[in-house]
């Protein structure tokens, strides 16, 4: 059967991409416009005239910016392709043609021209000096470039790609450039800068001498001095690994292998951290163990022992890294130890084993997967951890504070920062692999389609009683620390005047009503609603892309899947510390200058975020048959519809947890935050960490108590939303079963 759709000549996507590619070229502005064109100032000040509003027809009409130019060939090729049917071998290869240059003008002029002219000597050469510069790109760019894109792709796809499914290829095509521009581009960015000379060349020695400087990689920790920063961070982040790998499985174990009657009473208690902005621990440590914590002062009163600064260095850090992240660990094993299955328990109990064999021959082993994620994320949290280090470190250096240093300090050294955040990337990097080399190739499935009716055993009495113990500790350390907190945020001034007030939540959050409305007079309001705006913004374009590309990786197929996922799962291993150095390095520059907008921080927070969106969608969409799909497709559906249309309404609780997941995550990030927040964008943490800072203590925990509330408010509304939905199944004898 002949398939008619290669015939037909209207093509709704095709005329709306060249309309699009029309109108970023005639109409929007093509550069940056400061305030944004969201704004609509631009269209009473000056536009189109105006050469900070002008659209590239208009700056080429007044003789400026000619290098804009050869892109009406690409457009007015692209005319051609109108009213021919697909099967026409002329339709393809004008769209392949019209994008790739297109697109490839585009890249090639905005690399090639800065802000001073041509960016590299050999232009120069040829062309001479150029007088004129090149701004940032707008959204005429922008909507231009991604016109080019999915021109190129539609040729592609009319080739024959993907059984020429236009939006398969169209997705695969816009995954794979947004991902080049933001991870890969500012990773390569930052490469280059490690070797940059001070004359702005490059030169393999500049690189050497700082990658091999004694303050990185000195020993001198072993003879009495101080070790570099490599191995500090190196042996803190093998240490945070561990221990909280091994108090997640204490927690997991409690909430699955014993009777405790209060499960959903600890999981909120381990969950809290993750809720809670990562440096705000540090301060609840220094209420207690600093010199004029409360214990502090309470043993140096009982014992006559003069309070000393022991909490200051690793033993602070450390302790403050594994309360924030033992809930990570946790809520990655829960569902590993859940998942191990009963039936391979209980035949190694009809084998004789008791439970303790049982527990080590099969349970523990069927939990490596996990034991191995658990580490990594402990690992990589701790080695991008910035604000613990800040407020807790004292005199023990690593990596993510060195790099701030060399940023925003004195020495300003972008070079050694670079090489900092190298030495950083290393680590990650070598642990992720290191992770899926002790894993191998063996396989740790125990669920199948079959039916499991087995009940998991309890936990063998000889371990039952340690884990209980240290369960109960850490989980009264964790009420404590919490209730410093509390505490902390309505008092005078701690350790000196204990009085209670709410002077700091005054100060922070006061409301003003007058005649022209409600004025929010408190110092902190304008951070905290640039953090709502932000994280609102940032958390469904994290949940769309990442399950976008979830979609591609479980239900197609195609040449360098491997590769694309790799690509996409990059960030995850990245840590926030790096990608904020990278994206400073990249994005301060044309052809993309974001730097000190609320983009960038979006934009950050997008592809820091988006491998949790992944996972959640692949988990979710490797229990939906494919025959669903199929079903969909054999009624007439092309692809774009079957997955607006069947596939996201069954996954609504992986949108929702990509969107709790990412809003959160932005709500209390700091380490590349740090890094890319302004006067006029500044994040809450960032706020918080300058009052620190200043040793404005109350109003930081009085700021940060407040955000531990929003963010509770934020996933109880969330999680009632995720409760509400339900795939229709037969209930009845479950729950008579129960």
């Amino acid at each position: 059967m002949r398939n008619t759709t290669s015939t037909k000549t209207s093509h709704p996507a095709l005329i709306f991409w060249i309309v699009a590619g029309w109108v970023g070229f005639l109409l929007l502005p093509w550069y940056g416009v400061e305030d944004g064109i969201l704004s609509f100032e631009w269209l009473v000040d000056g536009y189109p005239f105006d050469e900070d509003y002008a659209p590239a027809a208009f700056l080429i009409a007044q003789g400026e910016k000619l290098w804009l130019a050869p892109l009406i060939l690409p457009l007015a090729l692209s005319l051609l392709a109108i009213g021919r049917p697909k099967s026409d071998p002329l339709y393809a290869k004008i769209l392949i043609l019209s994008g790739a240059l297109g697109f490839g003008w585009l890249t090639a002029q905005g690399f090639g021209i800065g802000i001073r002219g041509f960016n590299f000597e050999w232009l120069k050469a040829v062309f001479g000096e150029l007088d004129d510069r090149q701004f940032g790109m707008g959204f005429g760019a922008m909507v231009a470039a991604s016109a080019f894109l999915f021109l190129f792709t539609q040729g592609v796809a009319a080739r024959g790609a993907i059984n020429g499914d236009v939006f398969v290829v169209s997705a695969i095509g816009g995954v794979i450039v947004i991902v080049t521009t933001f991870v890969f581009f500012p990773i390569a960015k930052m490469l280059l800068a490690a070797f940059v000379t001070e004359g702005g060349g490059y030169s393999v020695s500049v690189f050497a001498a700082k990658f091999f400087d004694d303050r990185l990689w000195g020993l001198g920790c072993l003879s009495g001095g101080r070790c570099g920063v490599a191995w500090n961070s190196l042996f803190l982040a093998v240490l945070v690994g561990l221990l909280t790998t091994v108090l997640g499985l204490v927690f997991a174990l409690v909430v699955t292998r014993s009777g405790f009657r209060y499960k959903r009473a600890l999981r909120a208690l381990t969950v809290l951290p993750i809720i809670t902005p990562p440096f705000v621990i540090g301060l609840a440590l220094i209420l207690l163990f600093g010199l004029s914590g409360a214990v502090t002062q309470f043993v140096s009163e009982l014992f006559g022992v003069q309070p000393s600064r022991w909490l200051y260095g690793l033993p602070g850090v450390l302790i403050a890294q594994v309360l924030a992240f033992t809930p990570i660990a946790f809520l990655v094993l829960i569902g590993v130890v859940e998942g191990v299955s009963p039936s391979m328990e209980e035949a190694a109990q009809t084998l004789r084993a008791n439970k303790w064999q049982t527990f080590r021959t099969v349970s523990l082993p069927l939990m490596r997967p996990g034991l191995a994620n658990a580490f990594l994320l402990g690992f990589i949290e701790s080695m991008a951890d910035f604000g613990n280090p800040l407020v807790l470190g004292g005199n023990f250096d690593v990596l993510s504070t060195e790099i701030f240093f060399a940023i925003v300090g004195a020495q300003y050294d972008q070079g050694r920062a670079a090489v900092l955040a190298m030495v950083l990337l290393f680590f990650t990097l070598s642990a992720f692999y290191a992770q899926r080399a002790w894993l191998g190739k063996k396989s740790y499935t125990t669920v199948s389609g079959k039916g499991d009716a087995g009940v998991h055993p309890m936990m063998p009495s000889g371990l039952s009683i340690p884990v209980f113990v240290i369960a109960g500790a850490w989980g009264l350390f964790t009420i404590v620390i919490y209730g410093m907190i509390l505490y902390g945020s309505v008092v005078e001034l701690w350790g000196v005047n204990n009085d209670l007030t709410f002077k700091h939540y005054v100060t922070a959050f006061s409301v003003r009503i007058e005649d022209s409305g409600i004025r929010w007079t408190g110092a902190a309001w304008d951070s905290f609603w640039t953090t709502i705006y932000i994280a609102a913004a940032a958390a469904p374009l994290t949940a769309v892309v990442g399950l976008i590309t979830a979609y591609l990786l479980t239900r197609q197929t195609f040449a360098g899947k491997n590769a694309f996922e790799f690509g996409t799962m990059l960030s995850f291993a990245i840590p926030g510390t790096v990608i904020g150095v990278s994206y400073i390095l990249a994005f301060n520059v044309p052809p993309i200058e974001i730097t000190g907008t609320g983009l960038i921080l979006i934009i950050s927070f997008i592809f820091r975020n988006m491998p949790v969106g992944v996972r959640a969608g692949i988990a979710s969409m490797s229990q939906l048959d494919k025959s669903l799909d199929e079903s969909s497709l054999t009624l007439g559906a092309n692809s774009w519809q079957t997955f607006r249309k069947v596939i996201l309404p069954l996954l609504r609780p992986a949108i929702l947890a990509a969107l709790v997941y990412s809003f959160v995550r932005a709500m209390t990030a700091i380490s590349a935050v740090i890094f890319l927040v302004s006067a006029e964008y500044d994040m809450a943490t960032s706020y918080i960490i300058g009052r620190v800072e200043n040793n404005d203590y109350g109003l930081a925990i009085a700021y940060s108590t407040t955000l531990i509330f929003v963010m509770l408010t934020v996933v109880g509304v969330m999680q009632l939303i995720v409760g509400r939905t339900e795939i229709g199944r037969r209930m009845s004898q479950s729950r008579t079963n129960v």
